[in-house]
């Protein structure tokens, strides 16, 4: 298996997608007390399709350890969903990749900034957008189990 991960745009539908999807669903429900988000979010994900929109998985190999998404916030700011990465593959800066090639592919979507919410309980997330120059700001949406808002100019 290669020590580089590499990253690919896939339909939201995939095989692939949807596990690591839902890999990241039940982890984020054992972090939040009594979370609203649940396993019902891996069938909502149109808004993660081309052409604005994106769904990045990452792969060590053939296996896949990490997704993030972006989705159109309004014309000029895009919204970055569902980071995450396999617990046995963390420490290995996958996350901060992933995160910028979805910075990239927001900018080469026509994006201008990038915006995303996490909850106060996952706090690795909380360090890595903060040391990639996300800054807090204001409540931007209804999502009930995020505490924390971001926002980046790309």
């Amino acid at each position: 298996m290669s020590d580089d991960p590499t990253f690919a745009i896939v339909d939201p539908h995939d095989p692939d997608a949807q596990a690591a999807l839902r890999e990241y669903l039940a982890e984020v429900a054992q972090h939040i007390s009594e979370p609203a988000i649940g396993m019902h979010e891996a069938d909502d994900v149109d808004d993660f399709r081309e052409p604005r929109g994106a769904f990045i998985v990452a792969r060590l190999g053939t296996d896949t350890v990490a997704c993030g998404a972006l989705r159109p916030f309004d014309d000029d700011t895009a919204e970055i969903k569902r980071m995450w990465v396999r617990p046995a593959s963390r420490g290995r800066g996958i996350a901060a990749t992933l995160l910028e090639e979805l910075e990239r592919v927001a900018r080469q979507r026509g994006f201008a900034r990038a915006r995303l919410d996490t909850n106060e309980a996952l706090t690795p997330a909380i360090r890595l957008y903060e040391s990639r120059g996300y800054r807090r700001i204001e409540r931007f949406n209804d999502n009930p189990d995020a505490t924390h808002f971001y926002e980046k100019y790309l």
